[in-house]
């Protein structure tokens, strides 16, 4: 029988968890609530807190021995003397500690009510017990081989970020917990720079690689001055990549705080004098005379791939007709070995005016 159950359930166990239970059911809470895999969302960061400290009590068998006997209080308030009535298994509060909610825990048998918040601070008065900071606990649980579940890279593979073990996040975010208040300060993520990257419609249709030389800024630790440096980069650009399409490199640009910057290329076509082009298809423009639209016309285009494709209609031809020729457009970036359409459209040069004989040889003719 334990004084009281607050702490076993924040960590969802029961009081005669062993300590493998207990290991094993804070590392997935303190995993699920990490503030590295929920980084706006404060109440998984006070849930990570909570528990953290729970673990904390309950992984050491002399302060679980004596939570288990006296209950929350005695042991924040040191021991000193026999808990006062009510501080034990009736659920009782500690006097002046801020409340945290532990919503989505379960419910606490040993608590008066059986309701779901259970409040405690950082440090105790007196000679009390003080709670480490939270992000230690968890450091220090990890280095001590969380539960014998796999290491620090494979904990934090599972949410992609990872934690520095000296208590900082990697993301550069540094916590602070004390009297239920939390600090939290911000190291700058390395920003991104963007550059335009033209190329030309052939270019885009065989796939080519760039050399870019670039400038970047550079700090000497040892000297403390800042240097530039020439860096070549072999920009790849795919068969079919599209207007917009980016190229990133990460991690070569000017050092900053945070890191060095990274740097995107963006594939910017070049105007081409014969085709226009929409998603994977290409269009050819021909130009035609009225006598030409109406009587019939032959033309030659050069495709995009240099080949001739010959092209002609016998009868009368409306404006913004288009004359399909299938794979002959560019190819799909993601299966090069397909291509888009060409068509072929065109466009009728109406004469700026008419004689009046004109006109009238117009009206008998249509």
């Amino acid at each position: 029988m334990v004084a009281e159950t607050k702490l076993y359930d924040v960590l969802s166990i029961k009081p005669d968890s062993t300590q493998d239970d207990i290991k094993k059911a804070y590392r997935k809470a303190a995993l699920k609530n990490h503030p590295d895999k929920n980084p706006n969302n404060p109440k998984a960061s006070e849930l990570f807190k909570e528990v953290s400290q729970a673990y904390e009590i309950l992984s050491d068998p002399e302060k679980r021995k004596v939570y288990d006997q006296y209950g929350l209080e005695f042991l924040l308030r040191g021991g000193a003397e026999a808990p006062p009535p009510g501080a034990g298994g009736s659920g009782g509060m500690p006097q002046g500690f801020e409340g945290v909610n532990f919503g989505g825990m379960g419910g606490m048998p040993g608590g008066g009510g059986g309701g779901r918040t259970f409040h405690f601070s950082t440090s105790g008065g007196g000679n009390g017990f003080n709670f480490s900071d939270p992000t230690s606990i968890f450091s220090d649980f990890l280095k001590q081989g969380g539960a014998g579940m796999g290491g620090e890279d494979d904990i934090f593979s599972q949410f992609g970020g990872g934690t520095s073990f000296g208590g900082t996040p990697r993301s550069g975010r540094k916590e602070s917990y004390g009297g239920g208040a939390r600090r939290r300060e911000r190291t700058p993520e390395p920003t991104t720079i963007t550059r335009e990257l033209p190329v030309t419609l052939e270019e885009l249709f065989r796939g080519t690689t760039k050399k870019m030389k670039i400038k970047r800024k550079t700090f000497d630790p040892r000297t403390g001055k800042r240097n530039v440096e020439d860096k070549i980069l072999d920009v790849d650009i795919k068969p079919g990549y599209k207007a917009g399409t980016k190229i990133k490199f990460k991690g070569v640009g000017d050092q900053e705080e945070g890191g060095s910057q990274d740097l995107h290329f963006v594939i910017t076509p070049k105007l081409h004098p014969v085709f226009t082009r929409e998603g994977d298809d290409l269009v050819a423009t021909v130009e035609l005379d009225l006598k030409e639209a109406l009587t019939g016309w032959k033309r030659t285009v050069t495709t995009i791939d240099g080949r001739q494709q010959a092209i002609e209609r016998a009868g009368p031809t409306r404006p913004g007709f288009r004359e399909p020729f299938p794979h002959q457009g560019m190819p799909h970036s993601k299966k090069p070995t397909e291509r888009g359409d060409l068509y072929v459209e065109i466009k009728v040069k109406f004469p700026a005016s008419l004689t009046l004989a004109q006109k009238a040889q117009l009206r008998e003719i249509l």
